[in-house]
């Protein structure tokens, strides 16, 4: 009993609970270092998969749904942190944050994704059938007498 109340009042809103060093001490450090990181990270990894995959509009949308989930998250938990908010808010934001990162890698884009990809199969094999199509014939690919060019 005596440990359900103090869940509870944990959860409560107040300055006990105030996401600091002095409350939370094996916490904050990890939390901020980890926000901080993964931030930098995000915004690092974006540059790199938008350089590489700028001819795949869906998959620089990926990238761009990913990093400013990033940047939403991870710059509320640096601020959360800052101002010294209730823990229960960091924990909120972070659940929210990354359930969000898997709904948009694994739900969200994966059907624009395979779509994308059938575009992609279709425009190859309508590209090769023409290529076949025009030389389908052996004759059409040698020049005749008459329309060559004379060297000077």
């Amino acid at each position: 009993m005596h440990t359900i109340q103090e869940l509870l009042q944990t959860l409560v809103p107040s300055s006990d609970n105030a996401f600091d060093p002095s409350n939370f001490q094996d916490l904050f450090y990890p939390i901020s270092i980890a926000a901080l990181v993964l931030f930098i990270a995000a915004i690092v990894l974006y540059n790199v998969q938008v350089r590489k995959l700028h001819k795949h509009p869906p998959l620089v949308a990926l990238q761009e749904w990913l990093l400013w989930t990033a940047v939403c998250v991870y710059g509320l938990v640096l601020i959360e942190a800052t101002f010294k908010f209730w823990f229960v808010t960091v924990v909120l934001t972070l659940v929210i944050g990354l359930s969000v990162f898997v709904w948009i890698r694994f739900f969200h884009f994966p059907p624009i994704i395979d779509g994308y990809n059938r575009q992609l199969a279709r425009q190859r094999a309508t590209a090769q059938s023409r290529a076949a199509n025009k030389y389908a014939d052996a004759s059409a690919t040698v020049r005749s007498r008459k329309t060559r060019r004379r060297r000077r």
